[in-house]
């Protein structure tokens, strides 16, 4: 068969002033334009574990023409939709159905509301696509695809999975390349929709197959930096301490997302350096108490870490570590002084990278049915607007338009020139100061 596999990528934002204004600060485009540019890491799994038999093409969705030439050929097409590109990739499932070609669905979004994604494709992937992608395949060859292939009940082993076929992407030039080491998390915050909706329980893959995976990123694309795509990487410390150390040998350059608590772990940062990792992305959430008073639903325990933030922060950057610290303003409690409480966070924790976002409804989370409940949803299925920077709720006590406007205004205080060009630089004198302290170069 001739398969297309078609990845939903690019940031997405309904706002137009916010998306016009992000696009043009130094501290911001550079960033989403590193996401826009990478691959998506779960359809070039699938195409190396598809038969040789098979014809595999990748296609970013921008690169899909008008007259959808590239794909009308297809014996199947796959697409992997995150919510945000959920509508998009309806209509381009419509398309080609209406032109004879079988369509699966597949990924976060599609695991959330297969119902609503079957009224618009012939076949959904539910869960985990390793387990159901070879079912799918045999049935495409036979012409009888069936509808729903419910891998949920299923639990696929890592040590099973497949080395991703990157030979798809040719000469395309991948700033970022991605790695998942982990799938699911042992915490559960209320808004996360990410791999917990795939794998309910933690799972870590064997080191041997992560180091493979980052040969091959090393053979196809040296200059590549590598993107851990876990919830929480590091979060299994003696597994990141023996993975470390076969890391520093290859000579590359990393980044992951994790928690703070890793600033209290100095062997673990050495170890962090000395392997590559340039920066870590961090959930710090809220500057405040009020935000954080039950946003994980098992226990509070960014709320204890609060106190520490400062410390900890501190000791990662003093490793030599840049820290993206991430907050959501709009959560629970927040008044409209949130704004002045992130930029001053900010600037005391003199963070290297920040990202802001707003509380974001994911389909089938519990941030979404509580807000459904409450009856503070302002478009309920309004998938288009699950972008982390668009506002349909009514938060508390803020108003919707003091959200809106105030988030703007944030975002144009955070990532102007001027403050971003101090934070790097706080954290490149740091850097050199520790380096000449310790007798040795930074990265």
């Amino acid at each position: 068969m001739k398969i297309g596999l078609v990845a939903m990528s690019g940031v997405r934002a309904c706002d137009p002033t916010l998306l016009e204004l992000g696009m043009t600060l130094p501290g911001f485009a550079p960033r989403m334009r590193a996401i826009a540019s990478m691959p998506s890491l779960g359809l070039l799994t699938l195409a190396g574990m598809t038969p040789e038999r098979h014809e595999v093409r990748y296609i970013e969705v921008a690169e899909v023409t008008a007259g959808l030439t590239e794909l009308l050929d297809m014996d199947l097409v796959a697409i992997s939709t995150l919510s945000a590109q959920a509508f998009e990739a309806y209509r381009l499932a419509e398309r080609l159905r209406a032109a004879g070609v079988p369509v699966v669905m597949g990924g976060l979004h599609v695991t959330s509301v297969p119902v609503e994604a079957l009224e618009h494709c012939d076949a959904v992937v539910i869960g985990e696509g390793e387990v159901g992608w070879p079912q799918v395949l045999n049935d495409a060859e036979r012409g009888r695809l069936q509808r729903r292939y419910p891998t949920a009940a299923a639990s696929f082993d890592l040590a099973e999975a497949p080395l991703p076929a990157l030979e798809l992407l040719g000469e395309r030039r991948c700033p970022r390349l991605t790695v998942q080491s982990s799938r699911g998390c042992p915490y559960r915050c209320e808004f996360c929709a990410s791999s917990v909706m795939l794998s309910p329980t933690y799972k870590q893959k064997p080191l041997e197959k992560v180091l493979a995976e980052i040969d091959r990123i090393r053979e196809h694309s040296p200059q590549s930096l590598i993107e851990f795509a876990d919830d929480n990487s590091l979060v299994n410390r003696s597994y990141w301490k023996k993975l470390l150390p076969s890391l520093s040998q290859r000579r590359v350059r990393w980044f992951a997302e994790t928690d703070v608590s890793i600033g209290a772990d100095d062997e673990l940062l050495g170890l962090m350096h000395a392997s590559g990792c340039m920066e870590v992305l961090l959930g710090l959430e809220s500057p405040v108490e009020s935000g954080l008073a039950g946003l994980e639903l098992r226990s509070d325990w960014k709320r204890r870490q609060l106190p520490r933030y400062k410390a900890l922060v501190d000791n990662i950057q003093r490793h030599g570590i840049r820290v993206n610290g991430c907050f959501i303003v709009g959560l629970d409690g927040h008044g409209p002084e949130i704004f002045d409480h992130v930029y001053r966070a900010v600037e005391a924790l003199e963070l290297y990278d920040v990202q802001v976002t707003v509380p974001t409804p994911f389909p089938n989370t519990p941030l979404y049915y509580r807000l459904r409940a409450e009856g503070r949803l302002l478009e309920d299925l309004a998938w288009d607007k699950c972008t982390l920077f668009d506002v349909n709720f009514r938060p508390s006590p803020m108003s919707v338009q003091e959200l809106t406007e105030g988030f703007r205004g944030l975002v144009a205080r955070l990532y102007r020139e001027d403050f971003t060009r101090w934070r790097r630089e706080r954290f490149r004198r740091r850097s050199l100061a520790n380096a000449e302290l310790e007798g040795n170069m930074p990265l």
